[in-house]
């Protein structure tokens, strides 16, 4: 049986096994252990070990084998937890995953440090563990009848739907976990005897790589030549059961010693015992994002079409054409429900970006000296997988910020008054259609008058009246740093300017609101999708554009009063006390015969970036929510334009980009916002 189909199924379990492997060893207490946390970490590299045996990755099997062996030292409390074992045991899940890639790119792992690796646990293994304790006389009893073998059961494996050709392989595998009494097949069915002391659920998990769930059953038999074993495993059971009780009362029984793992490991598995295989793939299904992405375009397509006939039968008499009607509004119903179901589909928890941080802020902050705790608000909202994989480097690049400038020294903090212990929170939460992520510390916050001086000292054009806003802004400038000293973590001046550009890419913006010396918050602004767009339609002469539903304030006429001009020619108009830039639609895109009365026309508020500047516009038409299709893909990039869209009546309208519309803004004022008011002053 070729069994190479099922590499990517492996690949794909293995690394949710490491991912959930560093969280829980991230969360230990080193003080006080929690006994379920330990056997899940040891499951996991127990199900990856099992996975590159069957499957030949020798590599990644021995490395995970020595892990093994130091983790299931740890659960059963012979190997003493500190932090440096912690580091250790994280570097090695660096280093499982380095070799999974490995295997993943069909090529080999570093030999250098596969050895490096299996030295330093070789070397933990001998120096940590905890061998001059005695075990406990109370627990002696349950040890004797394991060592002779209790922990040897006869498992009754039943594989359905095989080919013959199967049989002989799956034999194999199944004989790397004990000793095959009777094998038999008959009717697409293959029946095993195994006598083996590992846990049935580990040997599903196993199987599972290369078959479906559904067809794997595995049971303890019962009776027959086997009966006193399994008798014996029962009593060692209930034996165990009732010292494991005692010990829930007094910790300080709890038995120690080289051969307590097959009695204890089935006992201490059974709180944290995880739902069959079986029913949790019948409860998900594994699809590749193309597939999703293939069924989506299908739906926006769909919707197109339903918009299109929607317009066409909006002239229809009611009265005659009453059931077709009735037809076409269930089926803009039906229509909007297969929208939403099918983009729920590409919907993941921000928990998969969060989990990411707790390394990173602990390794940081270990090594800039820093006491840091990492607060997750909101794991559980979500946003569009497609968005979720691009802001990780933004996120990423702002907690090492936060790290490094935000939460200052222990020492400096208590001479502030302020707890040692520095808080970095990360936040996400639905806002309308959009979603609001925030990386926020109680350090340092930042320093108003220091970014001026950099900013005039590099040359940038700026009024000393400016808004606090607008100062936070400058320090997404390329190249800008006030860091005194650069090191290997920041300080260089390259990155900010990368996630404002990588946001305003998202159809979202960034702000910034600090406190000097309480701390700052950094504000991330998402569309939950790029797929589907709530977007106000427009119209500028005879063209219309489709403009970000979540970009627009208000909309409102002005009077000739409100409007003033800046060095004669650029326009600003005059908004309760603030004076905006004008940016008028028609000459942007060079349209004919539009509106060139601003009084006459429509002045829409928008907001970039969190400025605010005016859009004038003909007329107002609706809401839509619209399907977005790629302008770059099926034509070219064109400035100010983001994507398009196809209208009911089967005409392409653009749909603006906000962010770049006050590029144009300023690219044609050549100066700030700030200079353009001073001016009109």
């Amino acid at each position: 049986m070729d069994i190479t189909e099922f590499y990517q199924t492996f690949f794909e379990e293995a690394e949710e096994l490491l991912n959930e492997m560093e969280h829980l060893l991230l969360e230990l207490d080193l003080d006080d252990p929690d006994n379920e946390q330990l056997n899940a970490i040891f499951r996991a590299a127990h199900s990856i070990k099992g996975g590159a045996g069957t499957f030949g990755f020798i590599v990644l099997q021995e490395t995970t084998h020595i892990f093994e062996n130091l983790l299931d030292r740890a659960r059963h409390h012979e190997l003493i937890l500190d932090r440096e074992i912690i580091d250790i045991f994280l570097e090695t899940k660096d280093m499982l995953t380095d070799q999974l890639n490995a295997y993943r790119n069909q090529e080999e792992p570093d030999p250098e440090a596969f050895e490096r690796i299996c030295t330093t646990l070789k070397r933990i293994a001998e120096e940590k563990t905890d061998a001059g304790s005695p075990a406990p006389v109370a627990a002696a009893p349950v040890e004797a009848p394991v060592a002779a073998g209790a922990g040897i059961r006869l498992l009754e494996i039943v594989l359905s739907k095989l080919d013959e050709d199967e049989c002989a392989t799956l034999t194999e595998e199944i004989a790397l976990f004990g000793t095959v009494k009777h094998s038999e097949y008959a009717d697409n069915t293959l029946k095993i005897s195994l006598e083996s002391s590992e846990p049935a659920d580990d040997i599903e998990a196993v199987l599972c790589f290369v078959l479906d769930a559904s067809q794997i059953a595995i049971q303890e038999a019962s009776g027959g030549a086997e009966a006193p074993v399994a008798a014996a495993a029962a009593a060692a059971e209930s034996m165990k059961a009732e010292t494991q009780a005692v010990a829930e009362e007094a910790p300080a029984a709890e038995p120690k010693g080289a051969d307590s793992k097959a009695s204890q490991a089935p006992a201490s598995k059974a709180p944290a015992k995880k739902p069959g295989k079986a029913q949790s793939s019948d409860a998900s299904l594994r699809v590749s994002t193309e597939k999703v992405d293939q069924i989506i375009n299908l739906v926006g397509e769909l919707v197109i079409t339903q918009s299109m006939l929607e317009q066409t039968t909006q002239g229809l008499d009611p009265v005659v054409n009453g059931q077709l009607l009735t037809g076409m509004s269930q089926l803009q119903r039906n229509a909007r429900d297969l929208q939403e179901a099918v983009m729920s589909i590409r919907m993941m928890q921000m928990d998969y970006v969060f989990n990411r941080f707790p390394r990173l802020v602990r390794d940081l902050a270990s090594k800039l000296g820093k006491e840091i705790e990492l607060v997750t608000v909101g794991k559980s909202t979500e946003l569009d997988k497609g968005l979720i994989e691009r802001i990780i480097d933004p996120l990423t690049h702002l907690v090492r910020n936060s790290i490094d400038h935000g939460i200052e020294l222990p020492e400096k903090r208590e001479a502030a008054g302020k707890n040692r212990l520095g808080k970095l929170t990360l936040s996400a939460q639905h806002q309308g259609g959009n979603i609001l992520i925030e990386v926020s510390d109680d350090g340092a916050g930042l320093n108003r008058d220091r970014i001026l001086a950099k900013a005039k000292s590099s040359g940038i054009p700026i009024s000393d009246n400016i808004s606090d806003d607008e100062v936070w802004q400058l320090i997404f400038a390329p190249g800008f740093s006030t860091a005194e000293q650069v090191t290997d973590v920041s300080g260089r001046g390259v990155g900010m300017d990368v996630v404002k550009r990588n946001i305003q890419q998202m159809g979202g913006y960034v702000e910034i609101l600090s406190q000097y010396g309480k701390g700052s918050t950094t504000r991330i602004v998402l569309p939950l999708t790029l797929a589907i767009l709530d977007g106000m339609s427009v119209k500028v002469g005879e063209e219309v554009f489709i403009l970000p539903l979540g970009a627009i304030m208000e909309s409102i006429q002005i009077k000739h009063e409100d409007i003033n001009r800046v060095a004669g020619q650029e326009q600003v108009i005059h908004v309760r006390g603030e004076y905006l830039s004008l940016v008028e639609l028609h000459k942007v895109f060079n349209v004919p015969d539009a509106q060139t009365d601003v009084t006459q026309g429509i002045v829409m508020i928008v907001q970039s970036d969190g400025r605010h500047f005016a859009l004038l516009v003909d007329q107002l038409i609706g809401q839509h929510q619209v399907v977005v299709k790629n302008l770059e893909t099926n034509y070219r990039k064109i400035p100010g334009v983001s994507a398009a869209t196809i209208m009911g009546d089967g005409s392409v309208a653009l749909i603006l980009d906000v962010p770049a519309l006050q590029r144009v803004s300023r690219d044609r004022r050549g100066s700030e916002p700030a200079r353009a008011q001073a001016a009109v002053h």
